[in-house]
């Protein structure tokens, strides 16, 4: 069977009750592609409110996750803790937390296998800065993020991943790559899979792609043959979301 689209929108830290009820009162309201997975990450407080108010079709994914069950650990938020408000994704490995807070590919990974043995799904990100694409370590960096990965998760636990190329200098900048550079690195994913997990896990496990996605070049990303969707940060807080949900129709 071919892989289900996936769009997912990255609120980051942005919104309130009454922007992020519009946002979703539109999305409940549009005419969205029902061959196309939807899932929205809101900031973790308003993550009831948005499990609430979303359909059913809509899923609901926190922006982050401990490798912890509970304990003594200010500031974050459990595998438990998120079941118990019916959130079934979680973001793991975005680059602002890898970049800014210094999260290590070991502790990404740890927190993929502790939030998938727990029951949650993960839309793990990876991606190369700018100085390392211009010293052509691309491929190097996502694979060794992805090895990280391999190291916790069995071959069957990466049926729970949704994997997302996002360059960092292509988030939130207005950059975006090409449709070549999206389409290179996808592919040279999917050959890791190949190689790393399995076959099966090549064909099945979805790539997608974030970094200044926008209704303006949403179409012809969708049209590479590797990318199986998008992670969509500031374009997911705007009405412009619905085009990009719908790129392929």
């Amino acid at each position: 069977m071919p892989r289900q689209f996936f769009v997912g929108g990255n609120f980051k830290m942005n919104g309130n009750v009454d922007s992020i009820t519009s946002i979703l009162n539109n999305l409940n309201a549009a005419d969205l592609d029902p061959s196309t997975e939807v899932v929205i990450s809101p900031p973790s407080m308003f993550l009831l409110l948005s499990r609430q108010i979303a359909n059913e079709k809509i899923g609901v994914s926190a922006q982050n996750v401990f490798d912890k069950p509970n304990g003594a650990f200010t500031g974050e938020i459990s595998v438990q803790q998120l079941q118990e408000a019916n959130i079934d994704w979680t973001i793991l490995g975005h680059s602002e937390r890898r970049v800014i807070l210094k999260e290590a590919d070991e502790f990404i990974a740890r927190k993929a296998k502790a939030a998938i043995d727990g029951g949650l799904n993960v839309i793990f990100c990876i991606g190369e800065t700018l100085e390392e694409r211009e010293a052509n370590k691309t491929i190097d960096v996502v694979t060794r993020q992805l090895n990280a990965a391999a190291k916790e998760l069995s071959k069957e636990q990466w049926t729970k991943v949704v994997i997302a190329y996002e360059p960092v200098w292509a988030i939130g900048t207005g950059k975006v790559a090409t449709t070549e550079q999206a389409q290179e690195v996808h592919a040279a994913i999917r050959k890791w899979l190949v190689a790393s997990i399995s076959a099966e896990a090549a064909d099945n496990t979805r790539i997608i792609y974030g970094g200044s996605v926008s209704e303006k070049n949403c179409r012809e990303l969708a049209k590479q043959e590797d990318v199986d969707g998008f992670l969509v940060g500031g374009a997911s807080l705007k009405p412009a979301f619905v085009d990009i949900i719908n790129a392929r129709l």
